[in-house]
């Protein structure tokens, strides 16, 4: 019988997180309920999870804060958070903190569960071991880290990696816009995109000691990686 996957889900709402965690230990899942934010990151740090599942607005520390200080020490393992809130730059922040994807209040338990295994899956598949040159810069995929002639290495979160990969990968072509969203968050809507956004603004911003290098918005299409 193979091992159940490790998951740690905070959630406020004790009849809601009692539903998540009955529903996901049928599916094999070994579930961690913590009732706050505070709670929640003394059981990361004491065991090792595989997934997050955070609720966004919970007590002593919300969710937001709670991620930011994961991602921190820990910027591969996946976040889901659970929200009630519904404006754009809510759902922004999320993703720009680093967050790998999104629920919201009400939602089903087989979506939950299909994102869980989307991003668990993605992290699997999307393994290699290529180390690549970008003109002045080693970008080491594996590690997540890009070195710029004899500085120290800068580490990517785990989505900035795969989204430089695949930029890489498409070297002087446009990389199109709904492909990579699809492949990357899972979803092409307008919080992804937005999402997205904010992460080529942290990749130029790592690439820009070599003026070469240029990650151009092609209008409607997508993003194209030149040197």
């Amino acid at each position: 019988m193979p091992d159940k996957i490790k998951l740690l889900l905070a959630e406020d709402e004790a009849a809601l997180g009692q539903i998540i965690k009955e529903s996901l230990e049928t599916r094999d899942f070994d579930v961690t309920l913590c009732e706050n934010g505070e709670k929640a990151f003394e059981r990361y740090q004491s065991e090792t999870p595989e997934i997050l599942v955070l609720d966004v607005m919970m007590p002593k520390k919300d969710g937001f804060t709670l991620a930011k200080e994961i991602r921190a020490i820990d910027d591969t393992i996946p976040i889901i958070f659970l929200t009630a809130k519904s404006q754009t730059a809510d759902v922004v922040e999320g993703f720009s903190i680093g967050g790998n994807d999104y629920l919201k209040k009400p939602f089903s338990m087989e979506e939950l569960i299909v994102r869980i295994h989307n991003l668990l899956n993605r992290a699997k598949t999307q393994k290699t071991t290529e180390v690549i040159t970008l003109g002045d810069f080693i970008f080491d995929f594996p590690k997540q880290q890009l070195k710029y002639k004899e500085n120290p290495e800068t580490r990517l979160t785990h989505r900035e990696a795969h989204l430089l990969f695949h930029l890489i990968k498409n070297k002087n072509k446009v990389l199109d816009r709904s492909l990579i969203l699809n492949k990357l968050w899972g979803t092409d809507d307008f919080f992804s995109a937005r999402s997205m956004d904010v992460f080529i603004t942290k990749l130029r911003k790592k690439l820009k000691r070599d003026e070469r290098i240029k990650i151009i918005n092609v209008r409607g299409y997508g993003y194209k990686l030149t040197i």
